[in-house]
């Protein structure tokens, strides 16, 4: 049994709420308030924020402002600002927003990526490699997020050797210098991530890989853990637990920003992040999105947040004393 004892190794949080939880609400974040956000997490610490997305409005109304936000936030020295981007017109805002990173998407599964992004995987890594050429000619860095790297909602499991290729050409062909492997629907489980990290980290070892689970079915928290085990020390995750996507409804989203960061301060890792900021930005969701957030840390408190003594506690120690005389 693995007894988790970070011992001041330097783990990495990247926060996608802004962006991945965002766009799954159905109302409208108002532009300062998405703005007062990002820079809200700025101050906490975290390693890279995933901003907002370069995609048509039309697509996508709930980022729709995307270049007024990106232009007007706060940057904060040592946080990567990064923005997902589907094609080179996308690439073209975000490098005119100045952007740190672009962030490209792709299935692994052909069934996941033709319901999602109406091409095959071969038209989409076609187009994403021009993308991925617009950023190298402007000096950007170029991150792969790889979905349903974990199982395919329509098809089930996805083989490693089809995840591994894939993360290959993308290094190779298009010059991928970060892949992120998703579980898109929530369908990773522990000895699953360990063995996909492993493998990963064992072909590429100077390539910087990023983990990115949903607590679906409640295992979010320990395949980070998992992940962490294997060798993995960059996470995605989302503040309050918002986002989702639509081939899992009903089911929470992505792993909590703040419920991460508690049980990894706990456990002696090293994250750089204020979780008294954190804990704030996330309280303030409920106001922008309308509704409650899955957050165990914004309901219960911290491990140590404590409770006053009942009113009448030396009235009932009195009696206790005097009980035991």
């Amino acid at each position: 049994m693995t007894i988790w004892n970070g011992a001041g190794r330097r783990i990495y949080l990247q926060e996608v709420g802004t962006r991945d939880g965002l766009q799954a609400e159905s109302v409208f974040v108002p532009t300062n308030e998405k703005i007062a956000l990002v820079d809200s997490l700025s101050r906490a610490g975290m390693a890279k924020i995933e901003v907002t997305a370069f995609v048509s409005p039309k697509a996508i109304p709930a980022l729709g402002d995307a270049r007024e936000v990106m232009l007007e936030i706060e940057r904060v020295p040592g946080v990567i600002y990064s923005a997902l981007v589907p094609n080179v017109r996308g690439a073209e805002g975000a490098i005119e927003s100045r952007v740190d990173e672009l962030n490209l998407v792709m299935s692994a599964s052909e069934s996941h990526n033709l319901s999602n992004l109406r091409m095959t995987r071969e038209q989409s890594f076609k187009g994403l490699c021009d993308v991925a050429a617009r950023a190298r000619n402007a000096s950007l860095a170029i991150n792969v997020s790889l979905s349903c790297s974990f199982g395919c909602p329509m098809e089930g499991d996805v083989p490693e050797e089809t995840v591994l290729e894939w993360c290959a050409r993308f290094i190779g062909e298009a010059g991928a210098g970060g892949i992120t492997l998703c579980d898109t629907t929530g369908m990773a489980f522990p000895s699953q991530v360990s063995s996909l990290t492993r493998r990963f980290r064992d072909a590429w070892p100077d390539i910087e890989l990023s983990l990115h689970f949903h607590n679906t079915r409640g295992m979010g928290l320990t395949n980070v853990m998992a992940g962490i085990d294997a060798g993995a020390n960059r996470f995605d995750s989302s503040l309050g637990g918002i986002g989702g996507c639509p081939y899992a409804p009903g089911a929470s989203g992505n792993v909590c920003t703040e419920e991460v960061a508690h049980a990894l301060q706990l456990m002696g890792y090293d994250i750089g992040i204020d979780l008294e900021k954190l804990i704030a930005a996330s309280k303030r969701l409920p106001v922008l999105i309308g509704h409650d957030t899955p957050s165990q840390i914004v309901k219960a408190g911290r491990r140590l947040d404590l409770h006053p003594l009942p009113r009448d506690f030396e009235m009932i120690k009195q009696r206790a004393d005097s009980r035991a005389i």
